[in-house]
């Protein structure tokens, strides 16, 4: 469904620059991503922080982000508006939603950056009640379910017709869950098919053959060969 797959490179280029950065986010896109991750957290002002632990300080004075304004975080803290301003738009932006409540923020930020800013916007989030209920938020976003095969109680089969018939873009499972077989069933029910974790490249070069829409990894340069050599 997506030919050549987005190549999402996670927290940035965290291979070569420190994670959520702004010089992991340029790196990455200079190398070649067309996709960025990053974890998304509400600062006590409203902003959003792109940020993986949302913790900031040391024990034993150690504190959420939701506690803190947007001016008393680290300097290396990147927020959504900024990374768009530094960045621009022409990509792919995946967030794994940490803090739920920061999801309305999400989305107006998305829309002031522009029109078509919405529909590269990927929300992802393991909770798919949750998850759905973002639906009738943000009929312009993306939403992905973020599971393991392990967890589906209902099967691979039944998930597929669940996540089209609520709305939910994509789904996304670790890369050594993914098959052929199962890619094709997200495929039939109009769902895409991502896959996180993929660092290695015999990771990427076993996950892209599956016929994935999506790949996360650390390795921008990985991703875009894995990607090239099977085009």
């Amino acid at each position: 469904m997506r030919n050549p797959p987005i190549a999402f490179a996670h927290r940035g280029a965290m291979a070569q620059a420190r994670e959520n950065t702004r010089e992991a986010f340029e790196l990455a896109l200079r190398q070649g991503a067309t996709g960025l991750e990053s974890d998304a957290w509400l600062t006590a002002d409203g902003q959003v922080a792109l940020d993986h632990d949302g913790i900031v300080g040391r024990r034993p004075r150690r504190r959420p982000m939701a506690e803190i304004a947007r001016t008393d975080l680290p300097g290396h803290v990147m927020t959504l508006d900024e990374l768009y301003a530094v960045c621009g738009t022409g990509f792919e932006l995946s967030l794994d939603v940490k803090d739920p409540a920061a999801v309305p923020r999400i989305v107006e930020i998305a829309r002031a950056a522009g029109p078509d800013v919405p529909r590269r916007l990927w929300l992802c989030h393991p909770e798919l009640e949750l998850l759905a209920s973002w639906r009738s938020l943000a009929l312009d976003v993306r939403l992905v379910d973020s599971t393991r095969v392990s967890r589906m109680s209902d099967g691979v089969r039944q998930r597929a017709a669940t996540l089209a018939a609520r709305g939910i873009d994509a789904v996304n499972l670790h890369w050594l869950d993914w098959t052929e077989l199962y890619v094709g069933l997200f495929h039939d029910a109009g769902v895409y098919a991502f896959g996180w974790d993929a660092h290695s490249r015999s990771a990427l070069t076993r996950l892209v053959a599956t016929g994935v829409d999506a790949v996360y990894g650390n390795h921008v340069e990985r991703m875009l060969a894995a990607i090239a050599a099977l085009r």
